[in-house]
């Protein structure tokens, strides 16, 4: 068994077949957190967690949509909502027990929108995960975090939260592909590392040591601090390259991480189940 511990089969990717995708992962043994990026999506998640065992969901605002712009994500685009984050809609929807964690939140400083300044960019997205990590505190859960491009400017910020002693239950640097500094960061905050299909890229010509560094991070993080994950639709195993990404093929991100780090796929697929249920602790598996 495995756990795709982010993916968001509730998105417009799957609108024709989300019902086959879910069927075709939990076949293979394998279960999913869904993670809501919005409003909308978030409600999605949790309706989906609720008609299905096996699914789990995680609600919060993706930074992208605290702001109005065209986004073009591995040749999927959609008009991204400017929406503020709305304290006591994710806090209601959060009583549901299927609700496991918060997120996905965070800095996103990659796509920007182009009638603001960075300045204002920061601050926007800093208040929105700020609030978000308020609510994860609340309510005693973990944090799904999304960073992309910011780990200098989001790590003073989570280690201002678990100073003062909040996120008591720490969360996820999700889809981490940044260095081994960085990873360590989050490390010692008691933070998890996700890694999904990008590390089974090849290297770019362009910038080859990118890859070698997030090589060098799955290498270095503690099997016990490693989730596995898809990002789904997004960033399919590059065994499947060009096709459209399902919970499925987390299989394929675990066995490459069995590849580095030389051990039995049977050890990484049982630990890091663990470590998301560790976690992510209101899942109850029977």
């Amino acid at each position: 068994m495995l756990i795709d511990s982010h993916c968001h089969v509730q998105f417009n990717a799957y609108k024709n077949d989300a019902e086959e995708v879910i069927r075709r992962s939990l076949e293979r043994e394998v279960k999913m957190i869904v993670v809501g990026s919005q409003a909308s999506t978030s409600e999605r998640a949790v309706e989906y967690a609720k008609k299905c065992d096996g699914l789990w969901a995680v609600i919060g605002l993706h930074p992208v949509h605290l702001t109005s712009q065209e986004v073009d994500e591995e040749e999927i685009n959609f008009h991204s909502r400017e929406e503020k984050f709305n304290y006591n809609f994710y806090k209601n929807l959060a009583t549901d027990e299927k609700v496991v964690g918060i997120g996905e939140a965070g800095l996103d400083f990659f796509h920007l929108p182009k009638n603001l300044t960075l300045a204002e960019v920061i601050k926007i997205q800093t208040e929105a995960f700020e609030a978000q990590a308020e609510l994860a505190t609340e309510l005693n859960l973990p944090i799904a975090i999304h960073c992309r491009d910011a780990h200098q400017a989001l790590l003073p910020i989570l280690q201002k939260f678990c100073k003062n002693g909040r996120l008591q239950n720490r969360g996820v640097a999700h889809c981490f592909t940044g260095n081994w500094f960085e990873a360590k960061g989050y490390l010692d905050l008691g933070f998890y590392i996700g890694f999904t299909g990008v590390i089974t890229f090849p290297a770019k010509k362009t910038n080859p040591q990118q890859q070698l560094n997030l090589i060098e991070v799955v290498k270095n993080t503690p099997l016990d601090m490693i989730l596995v994950e898809t990002d789904s639709p997004y960033l399919a195993p590059q065994e499947h390259r060009g096709k459209r990404c399902e919970p499925w093929m987390v299989i394929e991100v675990a066995k490459k991480i069995a590849e580095i780090k030389n051990v039995p796929f049977e050890e990484v697929a049982e630990q890091t189940v663990k470590n998301t249920l560790n976690l992510f602790s209101k899942i109850k598996i029977s």
